[in-house]
């Protein structure tokens, strides 16, 4: 395993409930695979999502935009760091849209590992728009991992499984 040293576990983080499972399973996969973790998020300025004649008073300044991503991503780790302390996460914050940022960190990761949101119904995609063009263009395995729902604790004893990651 000594190659995996400098391959890390990179994770998206969102602030969302399938981003903090994602990181639990992630952190348990780094630990056994002996890797370092990255939580990576990544932010867009308000004002390159909105139309030219959006009315300017309304939108956040790019300061602002980088002090509300870096919260995420704080908040994120913080809460990782709550139910895990011994956990190591190495924080990044990366301006641009999240799947060519998160894409770019995983070029030399031993995997990615993105949340999953609960489906309202069949007619909607298993994966959410980031998590599809991760799948279909990331050089390493991409493992989703799902929000636990209400009551559900089934995450607890989901671990990754040794055999499959060595």
């Amino acid at each position: 395993m000594e190659e995996n040293v400098l391959r890390p576990v990179v994770v998206g983080v969102d602030g969302s409930a399938a981003a903090l499972a994602a990181l639990r399973w992630a952190a348990a996969s780094a630990r056994s695979l002996r890797a370092p973790m990255v939580a990576v998020h990544a932010w867009v300025p308000t004002r390159a999502l909105c139309a030219h004649y959006a009315p300017v008073s309304e939108l956040r300044t790019p300061e602002e935009d980088h002090f509300h991503a870096r919260n995420i991503l704080n908040t994120t780790v913080a809460r990782m760091l709550e139910l895990d302390p011994t956990v190591e996460i190495r924080a990044l914050l990366d301006e641009g849209a999240p799947a060519p940022v998160l894409l770019h960190h995983a070029r030399h990761a031993l995997l990615l590992a993105l949340g999953r949101g609960p489906r309202d119904d069949v007619t909607q995609s298993a994966l959410g728009a980031v998590a599809r063009v991760c799948v279909r263009n990331a050089v390493c395995p991409v493992v989703t991992v799902p929000e636990p729902s209400s009551g559900n604790r089934s995450l607890e004893r989901c671990r990754p499984p040794e055999a499959a990651m060595a």
